[in-house]
């Protein structure tokens, strides 16, 4: 039954939608509509030592290698106790509580994310599709992947089959691709071209590109932070031992004023 507080929040949320015209208070509104479900965005993390903990994503293309392919095959077939080549909610949900710390209710948003079929069970495309994700999260490259998935991602964000992606689709899988609120609004302000609070896929292809340009800068950034510590670290350390090659001399002039 507790299910019933967030129902009477989409309703009053809707119900205000009707009686706002600006769509700032749309875009804030479609937002309280994706927390009334409870959906808040706290860190993904794999658990250490299960499986997932041991395979490595290509950070460039955000991909598994063929080794690391084989591995996740054979670990799915150990997983499809039914052999059927398939996994059903149960058996998902058992293996994502393994090895994330997703709660039960994100684990069934990402389960119904992927039956895109409604057949209650997914494969092992789907399958291999959610472990590169969560592998992006896990290592920060949500902006990464994004962009070199440009398609399957705003594929899954389509919930409805529309060609279109609001907010709330935003909102929903944040716990995944991890878009913050105020990235999510300068989303639709700057490229919103049709003006109808809905991303289709160019237009979502360009916030990718401007998002990888935006992850890009950051990187350099970091580097070259990198590289100034260092530079402080060799100049801190010739400093030190021109000290020390100094304080013997020191000491012997010291030595000989006395005598």
């Amino acid at each position: 039954m507790d299910c019933f507080p967030p129902c009477f929040k989409i309703f009053a949320i809707r119900a205000s939608l009707f009686q706002h015209s600006s769509s700032e208070a749309e875009f804030s509104l479609r937002l309280q509509a994706a927390r009334a479900f409870g959906l808040k965005s706290a860190r993904m993390k794999l658990k250490e030592g299960s499986f997932l903990w041991y395979l490595y994503l290509d950070k460039l293309y955000c991909l598994l290698s063929v080794r690391n392919v084989k591995a996740l095959v054979d670990y799915f077939h150990l997983l499809d106790v039914h052999r059927k080549n398939t996994l059903n909610d149960v058996l998902f949900y058992h293996f994502l509580h393994h090895v994330t710390t997703l709660t039960r209710r994100q684990i069934n948003i990402v389960f119904n994310m992927l039956d895109w079929s409604a057949m209650g069970e997914i494969g092992f495309d789907q399958f291999y599709m959610l472990v590169c994700i969560l592998l992006a999260r896990e290592n920060q490259l949500e902006e990464q992947f994004i962009f070199r998935h440009s398609r399957p991602v705003f594929e899954l964000l389509d919930l409805d089959g529309e060609l279109k992606i609001g907010a709330d689709n935003f909102h929903m899988y944040n716990f995944l691709f991890n878009i913050k609120r105020q990235e999510l609004r300068e989303l639709y302000h700057d490229f919103d071209i049709t003006g109808d609070r809905l991303l289709n896929y160019k237009e979502f292809k360009l916030f990718t590109m401007f998002s990888m340009d935006k992850y890009q800068e950051r990187q350099k950034a970091e580097k070259e932070k990198e590289k100034d510590k260092d530079k402080d670290k060799v100049l801190l350390k010739k400093k030190r031992s021109h000290q020390v090659n100094m304080s013997p001399n020191t000491s012997f002039w010291n030595k000989w004023i006395r005598k």
